[in-house]
C-alpha cells in the first residue's frame, strides 16, 4: 500500500550525495517527513557540512515514481522503510542501515533470525557439500538463511534451504529486477516462493563493483553470525566476516584442506578467534544470547503472546519432541505455536538441558 509516509522515504533516499549512513545522522535530528521538506525547500537549513551543501542535493522524482510503478506491479514486491514492522530489527542496529529495501517474495522471512552463509564463487566440491548440509541444517530448525546468490557457495546454501523447505534470504549488489549471475536465473525465481530477494538499490540497477561490498554489511547485518565456508585470504567473504565483527556478530569458519590455498582465509579466521563449525549446533551454541535478543524483540515489536518463561519446561512444546530427531516443523505443528514463539521457548529448552539441537531438527533429552 502506497501511504505519504512511504513517499518520504522514497524521496529522501532518491537525494544523490544522501548515503544510507548521512541518513541515519539526520534522522536523529528530525523524522523523515521534515527531512523531506527541508531537501525540497530548505535545503541550508540541514546540520550538514558546508561541501555537502553546496552540491545540488535533489530528489530525483524519477527514481520515486519507477519504485512506485514496480511497487504496484505485483502482489509479491514490497518496500520497507526503516521504521516499518517488517525492517529486520539486526539491520537497524548497524551504523549505515539502508532507509529502503526493496523486496521480492515473503517480507515476513525477515522477521526470522538469521545465519549467514558466504564463501568462495570458486568453491571446491567439498566446500560446496559443507556450505549445502550446514545451511541446510540451519534451515530445518526455524533459521533462515542469508547470502549474496553469488556462485559457488552462496548458491549452495540458498538451494540447500529450497530442497529443505526452508526459507532464505538472498541479498542483491544489483537491483530486484536484475539477475545476477544469470545462470542463477531459476534459483533467484525460487528463493522468492522460499524467502526474499532484496537489495537497498532500486529495481533496476545494473552490476556494479562498487556495490557488492556494500551488500556485504546487509548480509551480516540481518544475521545473528556470519560462517565463512572456503576463502582465500583476499575473498570478498572475508569482508563480509570482517563487518560482522564490527557489527558486534559471531563469525564462524569451516576448516579446509591445507594443502591448498582455498581455505587460507577461514583458518585465518579461525586464528583469529572465529568459532570452527562441523554442524549447525556449533553455530546455535555460540548465537542463544543474540537470538534470545532477536525473539524478545520481535515478540514485543509484534505482539507475540504465549507462555511466559516462568512456565517452563513448556509442557506442551516439550511434548512435540521425541527421543529421536523431531524437524522443527513438526514442533511448530504438533505444537499450534507461532514459529517466533517455538523458536523462542526451543532455545530456552536447549539451554536448560531439556533437548538438543542436533542435524534436523531436535532431540528430547530427559523426561519431565
Amino acid at each position: 500500500m502506497i501511504t505519504e509516509k512511504l513517499v518520504d522515504w522514497l524521496v529522501v533516499s532518491a537525494v544523490s550525495g544522501l548515503g544510507p549512513a548521512r541518513i541515519q545522522q539526520l534522522l536523529n535530528y528530525m523524522d523523515v517527513e521534515e527531512l523531506r521538506q527541508r531537501l525540497e525547500h530548505e535545503k541550508d537549513a540541514l546540520p550538514l557540512p558546508e561541501s555537502l551543501l553546496k552540491r545540488e542535493l535533489a530528489p530525483d522524482f524519477s527514481l520515486v515514481d519507477s519504485a512506485l510503478d514496480w511497487l504496484q506491479s505485483s502482489s509479491h514486491h514490497h518496500i520497507v522503510t526503516l521504521d516499518d514492522p517488517h525492517y529486520p530489527n539486526l539491520l537497524k542496529q548497524i551504523s549505515d542501515p539502508p532507509s529502503i529495501l526493496f523486496i521480492k517474495g515473503e517480507p515476513d522471512t525477515l522477521l526470522l533470525p538469521s545465519i549467514a552463509v558466504v564463501g568462495s564463487r570458486a568453491a571446491t566440491s567439498a566446500g560446496l557439500q559443507s556450505a549445502y548440509q550446514l545451511a541446510g541444517e540451519l534451515g530445518s530448525i526455524g533459521f533462515s538463511v542469508s547470502s549474496g546468490m553469488a556462485a559457488g557457495v552462496d548458491g549452495a546454501a540458498h538451494q540447500a534451504c529450497i530442497d529443505n523447505s526452508a526459507k532464505t534470504i538472498a541479498v542483491l549488489g544489483t537491483g530486484v529486477e536484475v539477475i545476477y549471475p544469470r545462470r542463477h536465473k531459476k534459483l533467484y525465481e525460487k528463493i522468492q516462493c522460499h524467502g526474499a530477494v532484496i537489495s537497498e538499490f532500486w529495481p533496476d540497477v545494473k552490476p556494479y563493483a562498487g556495490n557488492f561490498p556494500k551488500r556485504n554489511r546487509i548480509i551480516s547485518g540481518l544475521s545473528l553470525g556470519t560462517l565463512v565456508v572456503e576463502a582465500c585470504r583476499r575473498s570478498g567473504s572475508l569482508i563480509t566476516a570482517r563487518l560482522a565483527l564490527e557489527q558486534g556478530r559471531e563469525v564462524f569458519a569451516v576448516p579446509g584442506n591445507i594443502l591448498g590455498g582455498q581455505s587460507q582465509g577461514c583458518h585465518d579466521l579461525l586464528r583469529d578467534g572465529a568459532k570452527l563449525v562441523e554442524n549447525a549446533a556449533d553455530i546455535i551454541e555460540e548465537v542463544s544470547v543474540l537470538c534470545d535478543f532477536h525473539l524478545e524483540e520481535l515478540k514485543s515489536r509484534h505482539h507475540i503472546g504465549g507462555e511466559n518463561a516462568s512456565d517452563l519446561p513448556f509442557t506442551s512444546l516439550l511434548a512435540s519432541v521425541g527421543y529421536e530427531t523431531t524437524p522443527i516443523d513438526v514442533v511448530v505443528e504438533h505444537s499450534g505455536k507461532a514459529i517466533e514463539l517455538v523458536l523462542e521457548q526451543m532455545l530456552e529448552l536447549e539451554l536448560q538441558g531439556w533437548v538438543a539441537v542436533v542435524p534436523g531438527g531436535y532431540v528430547r533429552l530427559r523426561r519431565s
